[in-house]
């Protein structure tokens, strides 16, 4: 499911009750989904361990926060829904709106795709300040609480083993708190696998393919003019890769990536010599060409793709759901997981205004398993270009692999083929519809 599969979001459709909802963790994930949970129950808080700054600033709790984000049309699309005036107060803010067709150039199969006719916007910026409008924006909700330095300890249970609340610390010492419902948006540590084996449950099925990828990103001057882009993926052979956008303030950010054990280096000279090393020249060139501003090159590593299959779990505590990386956490070089949590958290409301039981979690997980079916094929299907890649292999991911191939070669030349390319790589179309007839003649026909 994608933005053009998804009806959008009319708060019109529920029908406010009493009650308390948590969501565990201020991620893009929580946030969303506290925004949802409001429109349900009557007062919705938002706990996160980490001391939330007031400003556009990186915090521990989200170790990738230092390094390239950008929000697809999807998830922009979403949260417009979600906070109209979103991309306005985005842009406001500093984020800087270009043109995905125009500006931004995308290296691949050996050359760049070709400009197409359709603008699509394209929002960058920080993660930080994707992050602080987000929650500015949720704070400003009736009923809504956000507490940080509050530090999940325990699901709360009833006889039934139904979650019943959460235990959390804070600086006063342990506090119960009573929920209707409770939402993890913890991320890739969740909690929530270990403590259902602790409790009887079975783990949910798990799929990890490992990438052993190393984001290494530094921030450069940018002068106001200048907000060109640019992306070059790993290609077989080729293991390295590399990213820049304009952000906030004047900066721009800059992304080198290796994959399978190529890392790029931490001290800036090394740094531009592995850029140098890239297919792409614009990228070396801008760091040629303007100074760093950051004072170090701050690195993520990020050793595989984790999947959790909630939905196929026999049982499953009622009170309680699992959302965003906590369920799904993707190779980062694809740019979906604000996408994808956006996505997520508009299932979650539809399943809130359509599903009559007081147990949305089995609707939830199925509606969610199409959203991040396309998502997971796209990045592992990616990842299984490299034979060092290792895990279980989407079925028919090397004759799409071959497929995409092509497509992207003949993409350099045809805008339509970039252009279709694109809706997907943004997640407002669905992969299947590379395969249309139309399409697939282009990609198939005889010639370069």
């Amino acid at each position: 499911m994608t933005l053009a599969t998804i009806p959008r979001y009319d708060p019109d459709r529920i029908t406010k009750q009493s009650g308390h909802a948590v969501v565990v963790g201020a991620s893009m994930a929580g946030i969303l989904a506290a925004h949802v949970l409001a429109d349900r129950f009557e007062t919705v808080t938002l706990l996160e361990r980490d001391s939330l700054p007031d400003g556009a600033v990186a915090r521990p709790g989200v170790p990738q926060g230092n390094q390239i984000h950008v929000m697809l049309t999807a998830g922009q699309s979403t949260l417009e829904d979600f906070f109209p005036g979103y991309s306005d107060e985005l842009t406001t803010a500093g984020a800087i709106e270009s043109d995905l067709r125009s500006d931004l150039k995308v290296y691949g199969e050996g050359g760049f795709l070709a400009a197409g006719e359709n603008r699509i916007p394209l929002f960058s910026a920080s993660r930080p300040l994707f992050e602080h409008v987000t929650r500015r924006r949720l704070g400003e909700r009736n009923g809504v609480t956000i507490r940080d330095e509050c530090h999940f300890v325990d699901y709360l249970v009833d006889d039934d083993s139904s979650v019943e609340g959460v235990t959390v610390r804070t600086g006063d010492g342990l506090e119960e708190m009573a929920t209707e419902m409770v939402v993890d948006a913890s991320g890739r540590t969740s909690r929530t696998p270990t403590w259902l084996a602790s409790h009887g449950y079975p783990a949910p099925p798990t799929d990890e393919v490992t990438v052993d990828l190393t984001y290494r990103t530094a921030i450069l001057e940018r002068p106001a003019d200048s907000i060109d882009s640019y992306v070059v993926m790993p290609d077989p052979p080729r293991l390295r890769g590399g990213a820049t956008y304009p952000i906030e303030h004047g900066q721009r950010i800059l992304t080198l990536a290796g994959i399978h054990g190529d890392k790029p280096p931490a001290d800036p000279a090394g740094f531009v010599d592995f850029a140098a090393s890239l297919p792409v020249s614009g990228i070396s060139r801008l760091l040629d060409e303007h100074a760093f501003i950051s004072e170090e090159v701050h690195a993520y590593p990020f050793p595989a793709s984790i999947r959790r299959h909630y939905g196929d779990m026999d049982r499953f505590p009622g009170g309680l759901l699992v959302i965003g990386d906590a369920i799904a956490s993707f190779n980062p070089i694809y740019g979906q997981g604000m996408s994808v949590a956006a996505m997520e958290a508009l299932l979650l409301h539809h399943v809130l205004a359509t599903d009559s039981s007081d147990e949305p979690a089995v609707p939830f997980f199925e509606r969610t398993k199409r959203v991040i079916d396309d998502a997971w094929n796209v990045a592992v299907g990616g990842d299984f270009k490299f034979p060092q890649t290792t895990g279980p292999k989407p079925f028919g991911t090397d004759f799409t692999n071959w497929y995409i191939a092509r497509l992207t070669c003949k993409s350099h030349t045809d805008g339509t083929l970039a252009d279709a390319f694109s809706r997907v790589v943004t997640m407002e179309r669905r992969p299947h519809s590379l395969f249309r007839p139309g399409i697939a003649w282009r990609v198939l026909k005889p010639g370069r």
